[in-house]
């Protein structure tokens, strides 16, 4: 059955009054994201391990909208319930949760640690799952029939192609992530929540600090557009899933490469 609430076309990419929460939202991909929905005004929760780093960085985000810090760590099962606890003390109702956290371990294939992989898996996976699943009693509130609740994961291009570097469980991490956005997105239709997944290429983060460094160059000439990412590519993207222009868009992966992962 069709929605029956019409939406003017200007109106189409508005997320304004929207409650969003963006974890590892004190920097890189995550504090593009947040600081777009916050020019787009939305009001954004953000959160990270680091309570001293998230607090200054939501003082500043504070600056262009509402901002709030949950400092948390979401890599573990009790993390992910105790900052879905500390929403719901304030919120009667999520509209977004972008699951940005991530974590990246380099290592040659003769000594990867295990202890590596299980960080890596834990934060970039395990968090997804359980976060959206304690979550889930604020997005049903917010969710409707033409409006749904959204969720967002950030995969990667690394889950799509192979990487050049030696970071063994990165890729797969990511991969996995893709496909529990396809699994999330079917179970959850029905309660009008859609899951997508946006899968960055190369940006300025702390994560790719070192890959810049050494191979911005590089990375640009494979690039069609001949260029890394910028903020407002990756605001855009995640505004326009958000927003009623994408609420019949569920279940899928959309590459923010400049066409990298097709070349």
């Amino acid at each position: 059955m069709q929605p029956k609430e019409a939406i003017h076309v200007a109106d189409l990419f508005s997320i304004r009054g929207k409650v969003a929460l963006v974890t590892g939202g004190s920097r890189g991909i995550g504090l593009m994201i947040a600081r777009g929905f916050l020019e787009a005004g939305a009001k954004v929760y953000i959160s990270s391990r680091k309570k001293d780093v998230c607090d200054d960085v939501a003082k500043q985000l504070s600056e262009v909208g509402e901002c709030i810090s949950l400092p948390a760590d979401v890599s573990n099962a009790a993390g992910c319930a105790g900052l879905a606890q500390e929403v719901a003390s304030r919120e009667q109702r999520l509209h977004i949760l972008v699951n940005n956290a991530g974590a990246a371990w380099g290592g040659t294939l003769a000594e990867y640690p295990e202890s590596g992989f299980d960080k890596v898996i834990d934060t970039n996976l395990k968090s997804v799952f359980f976060l959206t699943r304690e979550l889930l009693p604020l997005l049903d509130k917010a969710a409707t029939p033409a409006d749904p609740a959204r969720v967002i994961n950030i995969g990667s291009i690394d889950g799509i192609k192979v990487p050049f570097t030696e970071n063994f469980a990165y890729g797969p991490s990511k991969a996995a992530v893709h496909h529990m956005t396809r699994d999330l997105a079917v179970k959850l239709a029905g309660r009008n929540i859609t899951v997508n997944a946006i899968a960055p290429g190369p940006f300025e983060s702390h994560m790719t600090k070192w890959m810049l460094e050494n191979f911005q160059e590089s990375l640009e000439k494979q690039c069609p557009l001949r260029r890394i990412g910028c903020p407002s590519d990756m605001a855009g993207v995640a505004i326009y899933l958000s927003s009623r222009a994408g609420a019949y868009v569920n279940g899928v992966v959309i590459p923010v490469d400049g066409g990298i992962c097709i070349t």
